[in-house]
């Protein structure tokens, strides 16, 4: 007993309900914290200690770092305005991972109809994981705000970004910002060659500890396999003769699908986009259409067959985005294509 806190050796309680009930309680304690704060940041008694803000007398006073304080203040005032989402944080029933989603869509453009919509997000937010969580909410901020969507996504491709720059020692220092259908194509390419490597690194080590072999006897780290799979890319790109033909993104229309199944504008990785980040891909991108006819609807049953191949895997990758087992939120593996869905084709 800690201050009135029970500690508990963790392996004698490390069974499911344990730590569920004690991440509930977790969050259920940040909550109260975050409340208190606002509470005091509203009462304003950290001006008669000489503070500027109630964020710097947090940092000082509790030994945080300025960010994180400033970020909690910030939550906190959030938080006056979203009395649903305090609630179920309060009964720890959301998380401080959903709350700060719901404090980012908030704007002075998006603020009355979070209002009306506030009960149902949060019913989402509790039913969920996180990951498709992520994406209900933005799907629901571009239908609340459709131009400010847009802008953002304008905003996103204009800070894209690449520093690549030599130290005084002859190393190279990078570091770049992307928006999310360029960052998608960069690290799909990057990702196929670190996977080469990867490879190449498991068959030199097993033939050295044979079937014994870990991932620390490989002869690189991830980070090493990286630096060289890009670096590797710059040299097949000098390599490529001049005018051969690019790889070309692939756009599914999904038709029919929002009926049912709600709208879709997203990457094959997931990342949910602005359908006018996809204008200027148009003019080189493939199409396909995916027609839906209903939730459960057969339009046509094949011979039977152990795996999915063909057009009728490419309709359950359509149509299901992940993996639906319950612990895994695996993507489609190699899928390279952008879907769409908004009532009739529009791109």
């Amino acid at each position: 007993m800690v201050d009135g806190l029970c500690v508990v050796d963790p392996p004698a309680l490390a069974d499911a309900e344990t730590v569920v009930a004690l991440q509930r309680q977790l969050e259920r304690l940040t909550a109260v914290a975050t409340r208190a704060v606002a509470a005091f940041d509203a009462g304003r008694s950290w001006e008669a200690d000489g503070a500027r803000t109630a964020s710097s007398w947090l940092a000082v006073r509790c030994r945080v770092p300025a960010t994180s304080a400033r970020r909690r203040v910030q939550l906190g005032r959030s938080l006056r305005h979203l009395p649903a989402v305090e609630a179920a944080w309060l009964a720890g029933a959301v998380g401080e991972a959903q709350v700060r989603l719901f404090a980012e869509v908030r704007t002075p453009a998006t603020a009355e109809v979070l209002a009306r919509d506030e009960a149902m997000l949060v019913e989402q937010a509790q039913r969920l994981g996180y990951r498709s969580f992520v994406r209900a909410l933005a799907y629901w901020a571009q239908l609340a705000d459709p131009a400010g969507t847009e802008a953002g996504a304008e905003a996103q491709h204009a800070a894209r970004k690449v520093h690549l720059s030599e130290t005084f020692g002859g190393s190279w220092a990078l570091s770049g910002q992307f928006d999310p259908i360029g960052g998608a194509v960069l690290s799909r390419a990057l990702g196929i060659i670190e996977q080469e490597l990867f490879e190449a690194d498991w068959a030199e080590a097993r033939e050295r500890f044979g079937d014994h072999v870990l991932l620390s006897h490989l002869a690189r780290t991830p980070a090493q396999r990286r630096a060289d799979a890009l670096v590797e890319m710059a040299r097949r790109a000098l390599a490529v003769p001049a005018g051969a033909r690019a790889p070309e993104p692939l756009f599914t229309v999904v038709v029919g699908y929002e009926t049912f199944a709600g709208r879709i504008c997203e990457l094959a990785n997931g990342a949910v986009v602005a359908p006018g980040s996809l204008v200027a891909w148009m003019d080189e991108a493939w199409v396909e259409r995916v027609v839906f006819d209903g939730p459960s609807r057969v339009s046509d049953v094949g011979v039977r067959r152990r795996l999915f191949a063909d057009a009728t895997r490419r309709a359950v990758e359509v149509r299901d985005r992940q993996c639906f087992h319950p612990y895994c939120e695996r993507r489609r593996s190699g899928a390279r294509s952008t879907t769409c869905s908004r009532g009739p084709p529009a791109g």
